[in-house]
């Protein structure tokens, strides 16, 4: 392998500095919910202990009549783009009461 083809390689991997974004608190996680989506009653498990993989129950007047697609994407939206950087791991539960 020539030095060539190692640069782009280790240009991808990803390392974490203090650029790299800190994760969630699930109290953090729970007030960009309560602000989209204001009556939800909303459960938060740390899975893993790590402060990255979460567990969320979300229960609110708002999703009767939507699919759950749609539920999903309420609360997703209501993350503000956290999902998939701040936040690495959402199991999501969501219903209408």
């Amino acid at each position: 392998m020539t030095a060539r083809a190692v640069v782009p390689f280790l240009a991808a991997r990803r390392t974490f500095t203090e650029t790299t974004p800190m994760a969630m608190q699930a109290s953090e996680i729970e007030a960009y919910i309560r602000k989209a989506i204001p009556d939800a009653v909303v459960r938060i498990e740390d899975l893993a202990g790590d402060g990255d993989h979460y567990a969320c129950t979300v229960i609110s007047e708002a999703f009767r009549g939507l699919s759950r697609v749609k539920q999903h994407k309420l609360v997703y939206n209501s993350l503000e783009g956290h999902m998939g950087g701040t936040l690495h791991a959402l199991a999501l539960q969501t219903a209408a009461p």
